[in-house]
């Protein structure tokens, strides 16, 4: 009788999906899909930069379900395409109160400029810039449109560049918490927060390096936009905060004035008739970028850490973005055998992750070149790490100057939790056969001294590994590498001088560089191979039904119980239980 209860409410609940989430689902998918109207004669886009941003598009067709998200690869692009239409006869950006990430800003400044040399005119709109994250970013964006607009009695509360790191060691030894952990090497601070109360010196060094890098390319770039000399943009700066009247007095914005002002504005320059249209759809109405004679140009985005596996088990609904090493190295291999693609451009955001699963992407890039296929990594705002593991033996990289990127190093251990889990009556004990290691990554005692010296000899193996292809790929020596290593982050800026980075710009300057290193003339056509889940496999992940049961949605009554369901959460446990003893080649990700 219970059998059959637990059987009848999962059939009941399976129906209550086919009936009211099935359709939901695919109207949401319907919507997604479906192109706006045709564009106005007249046409002013409203780009609004407040709604969630992340470096390239979600690959779930789920993802647009919910509050809006953008790209900035979406936006870079759709300038691109705004600049030779027509019909589009102006641009409003409207900025976000507190920070962009610098590397995001970098790409889009460079975006609006380029939009703005078409000739046609750009309004930057702010209700209020506020020190949160990297504000400093947000300014830089806004001086790129050439006319700056404020809300009247606005906060401009742009003064410099913060970062603030959580520091756990008191807590940890008030309730015997164990941090152990190996770090290759003093600038690898990823788990200082873990094993200090304070910055290390090294820490604080490099933190200091970037955090200075950021705010010098933000202040050169906003002061070159706006016409002023670095020095007094940077005196008038650090002297605030103000109100929006006090900024437009000293020349940091031009006018003052409500959104609808500014909306105004521009349809009066654009012309009788002009109307406002929201950059998502404009964009999504346009996918001309493909055309072009002769060979294509494979486009392959990654963002997100750095996992192995494929993408099966991750919520398609969810916003966070994963690189797998399976999905993305089999990218690579599709577009090493396609006779039309002549080069790749791999778009990079990633702070790192599993070494292992990093080599497994490298791989793929040196096949690519082994087809006579060159590859060019274009940077966002993270390339750290194994982000730059699997971009250091491309044909070249392309960052922005305020990339994080280098952080040439790694870091593996545990926490000790049996001491603090004593004290509440809980045991921890192991038992185990096998050599002196096994059991090492248990979480009852720190490592042993035998055991503690096999963790090391791994991380200077993994260390040495990492060292070496950077070395080959930069055509650097192995000396060399580990000077200007030791997990120090550095900004694009900075990796250009020291050779890990050949060029300064955004995606666009990636694809010229690809094109030519493979003596491509005239514009080639793109080609994205960007790993993609079907809107069947994302049902299938989403309710854990096989895609062919999802295509004839006949099996969506036995979808609560699907015994799979119950392997998926084991899997992903698993999958928790060996990271536990993986080596990180991971930087902290700390903006926006």
């Amino acid at each position: 009788m219970k059998q059959f209860l637990i059987t009848a409410a999962g059939v009941f609940a399976g129906l209550m999906i086919f009936v009211i989430g099935v359709p939901f689902v695919l109207i949401a998918m319907a919507a997604n899909a479906a192109g706006p109207g045709p564009l106005p004669a007249r046409a002013v886009i409203e780009l609004d930069l407040r709604d969630p941003l992340t470096d390239q598009s979600p690959q779930s067709p789920f993802a647009g379900i919910g509050r809006r998200s953008q790209s900035v690869m979406s936006i870079v692009e759709g300038l691109r395409r705004a600049e030779t239409e027509d019909h589009v006869k102006g641009l409003l950006v409207r900025l976000p109160e507190d920070g962009l990430e610098p590397g995001m800003a970098d790409e889009l400044r460079q975006a609006i400029r380029h939009f703005r040399a078409s000739g046609k005119p750009v309004i930057a709109f702010s209700q209020g810039l506020y020190p949160a994250g990297a504000v400093i970013s947000t300014y830089e964006v806004g001086a790129a449109s050439g006319d700056f607009w404020m809300q009247p009695g606005a906060s401009f509360q742009v003064t410099g560049l913060s970062n603030e790191d959580l520091f756990f060691k008191r807590l940890f030894d008030k309730y015997a918490v164990h941090a152990d952990y190996e770090q290759r090497y003093e600038y690898k601070n990823a788990v200082n927060g873990y094993l200090y109360s304070d910055y290390t010196p090294a820490h604080r060094e490099a933190e200091l390096s970037w955090l200075g890098s950021v705010y010098a390319t933000s202040l050169s770039a906003a002061a070159a936009d706006r016409k002023l000399d670095p020095a007094a943009l940077r005196r008038s700066i650090e002297a605030g905060p103000y109100l929006a009247e006090d900024a437009q007095r000293l020349g940091l914005i031009d006018h003052l004035g409500q959104e609808r002002e500014a909306e105004q504005n521009l349809l009066k320059r654009a012309g009788s008739g002009a109307e406002m249209v929201d950059f998502d759809d404009f964009a999504r109405g346009r996918h001309g970028h493909s055309r072009g004679a002769g060979g294509s140009i494979a486009v392959i985005e990654a963002e997100g850490p750095i996992v192995t596996g494929r993408d099966g088990t991750t919520n398609p609904l969810s916003r966070g973005s994963t690189i797998y090493s399976d999905d993305v190295a089999d990218a690579f291999y599709q577009a090493a055998k396609a006779k039309d693609v002549k080069a790749i451009v791999f778009r990079l955001n990633s702070p790192g992750g599993s070494d292992t699963a990093s080599e497994q992407i490298l791989d793929g890039v040196r096949a690519a070149k082994a087809a006579g296929k060159p590859v060019v990594v274009s940077m966002g705002t993270y390339g750290a790490s194994g982000g730059y593991w699997v971009a250091s033996e491309a044909s070249a990289i392309v960052a922005q100057p305020s990339t994080l990127t280098g952080s040439i190093g790694v870091f593996g251990g545990k926490f000790a939790v049996g001491d603090a889990l004593g004290r509440f009556g809980v045991d921890v004990r192991q038992l185990g056969v096998g050599g002196p290691f096994t059991g090492a990554f248990g979480m009852g005692q720190e490592f042993t001294p035998q055991q503690r010296q096999a963790i090391s000899t791994w991380m200077d193996r993994i260390y040495d590994n990492f060292v070496a292809r950077v070395a080959k790929g930069r055509k650097l020596t192995p000396d060399r590498v580990r000077q200007i290593a030791k997990g120090h982050v550095w900004t694009g800026a900075q990796a250009k001088d020291l050779g890990l980075v050949d060029e300064l710009g955004g995606f666009y300057d990636a694809v010229a560089k690809a094109q030519s290193l493979a003596g491509l003339s005239g514009e080639p056509r793109i080609k994205r191979m960007t790993p993609q889940a079907s809107p069947f496999e994302a049902f299938e992940k989403l309710f854990g039904v096989s895609a062919a049961s999802a295509r004839t949605m006949a099996a969506a009554a036995w979808v609560f119980g699907d015994p799979r369901s119950q392997a998926i959460l084991d899997n992903m446990a698993d999958a928790r239980l060996r990271e536990r003893g993986a080596g990180m080649v991971l930087a902290p990700d700390r903006l926006r």
